[in-house]
């Protein structure tokens, strides 16, 4: 008995040795050298070392229509005297995140374009409030002292009008927008690349919950048929056994994160376009631009403290560089000498674009953002990711599992004040009244209707519109809509959140210091 556990013994002692020998310097059995971990020592993506997969560090790629826009520190609120004493844009430095930003606002084509597919996936007769709920408000136009009933008919729908901005979208048809496009763009990118089969998304009628929504397949409640790449030797996802994996998971970085409605902090930051008045002398490691926090500029065409935009060739000095209302009566000049060009709202790729590359920050049409309105939210907010409007969710699980609704999301729930009650960061779900609003804490209470037009629902707009005098096209201007409502003089652009570098991809974290030979020290 003893000769035979001393043999047992002495056979996994040597094949314990063969096996540390091949994995020397990260190789197994003669394979290639291969990622190990710095805290294990154990290799990555080997499937005779657990399997664990790890993708290899690569960059955010830019979702459709975006701009980067690299965060930084600036002054919101107030540029000059508040002429309309609203005291609402108190001046408060903040820091903002990098993020991405359309270039444009949404055009009515992009509109369309969601409600096409809408109109075509929920096509029964059970799906008729879920098309009716998409729908822009046209009669917005219609006014009790004008004849606006060609831009009722026309303006959503009429080929001319394609690449204007779409107004007459509530809050939230602007954040259900958000939703689906991402839903698209990430259901765009794994059809490109082989891991959902082409066919099985070429005839959209009917499909109603079945279509894909980018949670719903990474929780793994929602599978496609696989694509070719995703059957394939080479496609470069495996599971812990070295096949081919079928389905991406948001670690491989192939998908993007959500488009969203951007805040108001994001949004006003991205409406100066700062990036240009900071001279970055080089791209190389190492040379970055000179701070200048000081310059203060009115609107977001500006680049300078003039508000001209200085050329090689001079100023364009009396070229209207947005569109808006110059006076009482004066929505486009004179026949002959139009000067902006544009009655009501113009093509979202009118005019200039600021220093980041965005069109109409100033001007066109005003811009929902994702704050809740509050007169005092430069006072309250974080210094970094300035932001009032959180109301915590997480996945519903009360069955077990996620599960999806009927439009094929997945279905969600409000953290209750229980869950949140021994937590050191919030002591509620609801924080949208937090310091400004919640009777308990702050004392104040807004009492809608009665007291108040402010609410929970009181959404922040940006950027001014046709309609507007040049005072509301200065980004620090500030007012408000319900989230149910709408208006003609009201639309919106996305956001994107940006993961990684904050300078950019191709671009470190951190400032990287050239390791110096130090002289050892004598006895």
């Amino acid at each position: 008995m003893a000769r035979t556990m001393n043999w047992k013994n002495l056979t996994i002692l040597v094949s314990s040795a063969v096996l540390f020998a091949s994995c020397k310097d990260g190789k197994l059995f003669g394979g290639k050298k291969k990622e190990s971990s710095s805290v294990t020592g154990w290799n990555y993506n080997d499937k005779n070392m657990g399997g664990y997969q790890v993708s290899k560090e690569k960059e955010q790629g830019t979702g459709p229509g975006l701009v980067f826009v690299q965060g930084g520190t600036f002054t919101m609120g107030a540029t000059e005297e508040d002429v309309m004493a609203d005291h609402n844009n108190i001046p408060r430095r903040v820091t903002v995140n990098s993020f991405y930003i359309d270039k444009t606002e949404v055009a009515n084509v992009h509109y369309r374009e969601y409600m096409y597919w809408v109109n075509s996936v929920f096509e029964g007769d059970e799906y008729q409030p879920v098309r009716d709920a998409i729908l822009p408000d046209t009669l917005v136009w219609r006014s009790e002292l004008a004849y606006n009933e060609p831009l009722v008919e026309y303006y959503l729908r009429h080929p001319s009008y394609n690449y204007y901005p779409v107004v007459g979208v509530s809050w939230k048809q602007a954040n259900d927008f958000c939703a689906w496009r991402t839903n698209r763009v990430n259901e765009g990118i794994l059809l490109k690349r082989g891991y959902i089969n082409k066919n099985s998304v070429k005839n959209l009628t009917g499909l109603g919950q079945e279509n894909f929504d980018t949670k719903a397949y990474l929780l793994g409640e929602y599978q496609p048929t696989p694509g070719t790449m995703a059957k394939s030797k080479k496609n470069p996802l495996k599971n812990s056994n070295g096949t081919p994996r079928t389905s991406v998971t948001f670690e491989d970085g192939i998908l993007l994160p959500g488009y969203r409605l951007p805040t108001e902090a994001e949004w006003e930051y991205a409406a100066y376009g700062y990036v240009n008045q900071n001279p970055q002398p080089s791209k190389k490691e190492g040379k970055r631009g000179e701070e200048l926090t000081t310059n203060k500029q009115v609107y977001s065409w500006s680049q300078n403290v003039n508000g001209l935009r200085d050329t090689r060739r001079g100023s364009w000095q009396g070229t209207f560089l947005a569109n808006f209302k110059r006076g009482a009566g004066d929505n486009m000049g004179v026949a002959g000498g139009l000067n902006d060009r544009a009655v009501y709202t113009a093509p979202v790729q009118s005019f200039f674009p600021n220093g980041f590359g965005i069109y109409n920050m100033s001007g066109n049409v005003n811009e929902w953002t994702a704050d809740v309105y509050r007169p005092l939210s430069p006072v309250d907010m974080d210094d970094v990711a300035s932001f009032r409007g959180n109301k915590y969710e997480t996945v519903d699980m009360s069955t077990g599992k996620a599960e999806r609704d009927s439009l094929g999301r997945i279905k969600n729930r409000y953290i209750t004040d229980e869950e949140s009650a021994k937590r050191r960061n919030y002591q509620k779900g609801d924080v949208i009244n937090y310091l400004d609003g919640d009777s308990l804490v702050s004392g104040v209470n807004y009492g809608y209707g009665l007291t108040t037009l402010i609410s929970d629902q009181s959404r922040v707009i940006k950027g001014g519109s046709w309609n507007d005098r040049a005072y509301w096209l200065s980004p620090g201007t500030r007012r408000f809509l319900e989230e149910v409502q709408s208006s003609s003089t009201v639309g919106f652009r996305c956001a994107m959140d940006r993961v990684g570098s904050p300078e950019g991809n191709g671009r470190k974290t951190g400032i990287d210091y050239k390791v110096r030979r130090q002289n050892s020290r004598k006895k």
